[in-house]
């Protein structure tokens, strides 16, 4: 497998989201690796609405039977949920695990009228039926 150029992912997932991207857009980074990917975004596309950072810590459901330890982070929804349109932005989908958390901790802020989901890059091997709308890298062959 060749390595990925971040650099160019990251061009490439903002040219994706910029046509789809409104003054009442808001994006939502997850700490556990899309919220750097957040604020870059934030920054190259010029939105308007303030960024989230959501921790899904305890919406995580497999946390204990991995052998991982939750490291609590302060969730911060500085906008309006109710009728908003959210892009919650990771860096990896996998299992879907993550998004599904994320969306948990979301919806207990309000009821988002769209909720999307963006990725640099999809690993593939879901466990859950969750797909990312923008993504800039499909692995073509799931990592073991």
């Amino acid at each position: 497998m060749k390595a990925l150029d971040a650099e160019a992912l990251c061009r490439q997932l903002a040219e994706q989201l910029r046509p789809h991207v409104t003054p009442a857009t808001a994006l939502v980074g997850i700490y556990t690796g899309g919220l750097w990917l957040a604020e870059r975004l934030h920054a190259d596309l010029g939105i308007a609405q303030p960024l989230g950072a959501i921790d899904v810590s305890f919406y995580r459901d497999d946390y204990g039977s991995k052998g991982l330890h939750a490291r609590p982070q302060k969730t911060a929804i500085p906008f309006d949920v109710d009728g908003a349109h959210v892009i919650l932005v990771d860096d990896v989908l996998y299992t879907g695990r993550t998004t599904r958390a994320a969306l948990n901790e979301l919806f207990d802020f309000g009821r988002p009228g769209v909720v999307e989901l963006a990725v640099l890059v999809d690993r593939g091997s879901r466990e859950l039926p969750i797909a990312a709308r923008y993504c800039a890298h499909t692995l073509s062959e799931p990592l073991p």
